[in-house]
């Protein structure tokens, strides 16, 4: 069983049946990141020179055929050279400059015709008009994630190609904040599939899955 699979317990994640407002149990206070503002940027970039390095395996023999570029599995975008400029007129937006590094894997075949990996990237500069809320103690965060895909490519200098591709980027305007939200408590998890004829572990299976509190009530403090 999982939250999804014969599963009509009420308090689980999914869609709402009937009026939103029943079994809302409590105000939670989480800390998460808010989102501000976002966009997204698609555009085919053309002439862009890839230097290659960390060739697997290593050594390849040139000239090399491209095969493709696309980014890097778990590979970090980097957001860097950020300038808010606010506009005079509406201060709670501003024109966001940055530029954004995109690391890639390029796949090649060498003059053998043995095919293999290497580590580049791609630089960026971007330009946005976005809300960015004004200074406060949780400070605002300019991230971007990316993704960018090349099958068109030649082999125009010593470790380095030449390609066309495609890319797109998602600006956002971030900030760890406190958020007052109302839920409807703590979610009834079923047990999994395979442990159907499973056994309680002493000790263990008493503990609760999450902890209780059972007055949230504020006080009156006299202070003398």
């Amino acid at each position: 069983m999982s939250f999804y699979i014969n599963n009509t317990n009420p308090n689980r994640p999914g869609p709402i049946n009937g009026n939103p407002m029943n079994g809302i149990c409590e105000k939670v206070l989480i800390e998460t990141t808010k989102v501000f503002d976002a966009c997204v940027s698609q555009s085919t970039e053309t002439g862009i020179v890839l230097p290659v390095t960390s060739f697997n395996p290593a050594n390849p023999v040139q000239p090399l055929t491209f095969i493709s570029a696309t980014n890097q599995i778990g590979g970090q975008v980097t957001v860097t050279d950020i300038v808010i400029d606010r506009l005079e007129q509406t201060p709670n937006y501003a024109n966001v400059t940055m530029t954004i590094t995109i690391p890639l894997t390029v796949t090649y075949r060498d003059a053998n015709g043995v095919i293999g990996t290497g580590s580049s990237s791609i630089t960026v500069n971007k330009s946005t008009v976005l809300f960015v809320p004004q200074p406060s103690m949780a400070p605002i965060d300019i991230i971007a994630t990316a993704a960018f895909s090349s099958q068109i490519g030649t082999f125009t200098a010593e470790n380095t190609f030449t390609v066309t591709g495609c890319l797109q980027i998602v600006i956002k305007v971030t900030a760890v904040v406190d958020l007052l939200l109302p839920s409807y408590g703590y979610p009834v998890l079923p047990p999994c599939q395979a442990c159907q004829n499973c056994t309680v572990c002493p000790g263990v299976g008493d503990l609760p899955l999450y902890p209780t509190a059972t007055s949230g009530n504020t006080i009156n403090i006299t202070r003398v």
